[in-house]
């Protein structure tokens, strides 16, 4: 009973410091990506829209934040806050594929080795020490070789969808950025053709001076959810891409180590 609870313990505090490694990776890359973007805007000179018609030679950045500036700083804060969170997540996650991809040629060729060589135990060890989820699906896959190959092959089945499961974690929260900074965007058109109407309605005439203050809001908060729904959809498409890599070539691995234990068996 003792060894049960130091055990469970043991593997609570394993899982702690897993999930607090992977929340202070997540922050650091926010914290980055929000400094540089508040440094981005300080550094940048205050400019009216007239300076920007006069001035033909402003830098697109400097237009950027002018146009940022006349779309309302309630609306375009959230795209920007959805733009921030979904890059720090895009881009953790794209840290933590590269971190989990595995030369698997190399890999079985040493468990081969290692197999021959020194047998099982070697072939953990040669897991053990490597990372990536390729190997850690070989690992409890030998860790079940003395119950038979049949076992062996339902634990690396099923030690590859928690593994599968892992790599795609996260996504749903980028999924939800992509959506919601183009509904916010047309939030902001709704709310800016309200705007313009009321303002036809207080000056009782329609003019291009009253309507345009409205209109521009409008079209700003479209564009900057656009924009930004862009960016996390092509951040999404790369992340997406790579787990497939990823997971083809794991259950490529499979494959080959079910063969490779089958003839280690004989």
């Amino acid at each position: 009973m003792k060894n049960y609870n130091y055990l469970n313990t043991l593997f609570n505090i394993l899982i702690t410091q897993k999930f607090m490694k992977k929340f202070f990776m997540f922050l650091a890359v926010f914290g980055l990506i929000a400094l540089a973007a508040q440094y981005a805007i300080a550094q940048t000179p205050e400019l009216s829209v007239n300076d920007l018609s006069v001035q033909s030679d402003v830098p697109v950045y400097q237009q950027i934040k002018a146009k940022f500036i006349e779309g309302g700083a309630g609306f375009m804060g959230t795209v920007l806050l959805c733009l921030i969170f979904g890059l720090a997540l895009a881009i953790e996650r794209i840290i933590y594929l590269n971190l989990a991809s595995t030369n698997t040629s190399k890999l079985l060729a040493s468990v081969d080795e290692a197999l021959k060589n020194g047998g099982v135990e070697a072939a953990k060890e040669v897991c053990r020490t490597t990372r990536g989820p390729v190997a850690s699906i070989f690992y409890q896959g030998l860790s079940r070789m003395d119950e038979g190959i049949e076992v062996v092959e339902k634990s690396v089945v099923s030690y590859g969808s928690v593994q599968m499961s892992l790599l795609e974690k996260g996504l749903t929260w980028i999924q939800l950025f992509i959506a919601i900074a183009p509904m916010l965007g047309f939030l902001g058109t709704v709310i800016g053709m309200i705007s313009a109407f009321d303002a036809i309605e207080a000056a009782g005439d329609i003019s291009p001076n009253v309507v345009a203050g409205g209109m521009k809001v409008a079209l700003i908060t479209t564009v900057g959810g656009l924009i930004v729904a862009i960016i996390l959809q092509l951040f999404y498409n790369y992340i997406v891409s790579k787990i497939d890599s990823i997971v083809v070539s794991m259950e490529d691995a499979s494959i080959s180590l079910i063969d490779m234990l089958v003839n280690y068996k004989k």
